[in-house]
């Protein structure tokens, strides 16, 4: 009889082996870093035992990695586990967020969001293997490389794999302990431009108008329509390029995020609003962006929930789920309607910050529960 406990996972050497991964830097928009971590992800994929086909990346981003575990039932529907390798950390952080490890917490950029949870994941499917545990369906693995700005480019890719199997496992990070990931909340993003008047800033000032100025009233008012219904955060400022001159243009991206479709929706019509076109050219431009849809759980993925969490008790802890902010390509997958369980990855805290890190027990605990599903389902 199976039991889950006994897989053989180990977090030392599991740490150890996903260091480099840490240490090689992958920012979305960097090619070349995204692309050496695809082919470092796909190197190791292949020594664990996976036929791995590195596929080009959408125009101006990095490659992505799609792999197979041998299995007797090879190109029948399965089980899909994807994950992305792009992190929001530029180049360079690892001197101010170097891998370091203290006790059960692992520092790292990208350690817990995500390729923590990736790794766990990958160590799952070898380890049945290991112990002589075949999978009652074959297993796939999709790696991604634009997840953090929307998956402008992979949205395709990811719903044309997942059409093809019959569950969907993402090891994001878990935010919470014991907590798994069944739905997640409708996100738009929009690109924001504040078009000026140019003059001189210092001989003739009241001649301009500025973008800046423009932004900065804008941004306010936009923000401000934040409610429990909906959300709008506005970064990424940039605009103009001289001290000396009234800058012409500014530009902005927006995020805004709601728990229903609906609610987004109504967010769209009031964010759209502020376009305004002046006959002397200035004015204010909003451009809808990347968005992922709504995912409600399904009763596929209250299903995959129960099975976790029984496993879960195998193991000894006791999960629960809840609906997420925080968008992951989950959203896809599950507003496809795919059986899909979301949050499987590491536990940890703080990502997107200089503080990101892990316990580092739970490449096990995680890795357990993961290889646990891949053993269970059919």
């Amino acid at each position: 009889m199976f039991d889950v406990k006994t897989v053989p996972l180990d977090a030392d050497v599991m740490l150890a082996r996903l260091r480099p991964w840490i240490e090689l830097e992958s920012p979305t928009y960097d090619k070349p870093a995204v692309d050496a971590m695809t082919a470092m992800a796909a190197a190791d994929m292949e020594k664990m035992g996976f036929s791995v086909e590195v596929i080009p990346g959408p125009e101006g981003l990095g490659d992505c990695a799609r792999a197979s575990f041998p299995h007797p039932k090879a190109g029948e529907p399965g089980i899909l586990i994807i994950g992305h390798l792009d992190t929001v950390h530029p180049i360079g952080t690892l001197e101010k967020l170097p891998f370091r490890r203290e006790g059960d917490k692992c520092w790292g950029p990208g350690i817990c969001d995500m390729k923590g949870g990736n790794y766990a994941a990958i160590s799952a499917v070898k380890a049945l293997a290991e112990m002589g545990h075949e999978t009652k369906l074959p297993v796939h693995v999709l790696l991604t490389s634009d997840e953090e700005i929307g998956t402008p480019g992979t949205r395709a890719l990811i719903e044309a794999e997942a059409a093809r199997h019959k569950y969907v496992l993402v090891p994001e990070p878990a935010w919470g302990r014991n907590t798994l990931v069944t739905g997640r909340y409708a996100i738009a993003r929009y690109h924001l431009t504040a078009n000026g008047r140019p003059s001189h800033a210092g001989a003739a000032l009241s001649r301009g108008q500025s973008a800046v100025k423009m932004m900065a009233r804008e941004l306010l008012a936009i923000e401000e329509m934040t409610g429990e219904d909906c959300t709008f955060s506005v970064s990424v400022v940039h605009g103009g390029q001289w001290v000396n001159c009234v800058p012409t243009v500014c530009r902005a991206e927006c995020l805004s995020m709601a728990k229903r479709q609906e609610d987004l929706d109504r967010g769209t019509e009031r964010i759209l609003a502020f376009n305004r076109q002046n006959d002397d050219g200035t004015g204010f431009v909003v451009e809808r962006s990347v968005v992922r849809p709504v995912w409600e759980a399904s009763a596929g993925t209250m299903d995959l929930f129960e099975r976790a969490k029984r496993i879960g008790l195998d193991l000894g802890f006791e999960l629960s789920h809840a609906s997420e902010g925080g968008g992951s390509d989950g959203n896809f997958t599950g507003a496809m309607g795919l059986p899909t369980l979301d949050g499987l990855g590491v536990v940890g805290a703080n990502v997107h910050t200089l503080d990101e890190h892990i316990e580092v027990s739970s490449l096990v605990s995680r890795g357990r529960l993961i290889a646990g599903l891949l053993a269970d389902l059919d």
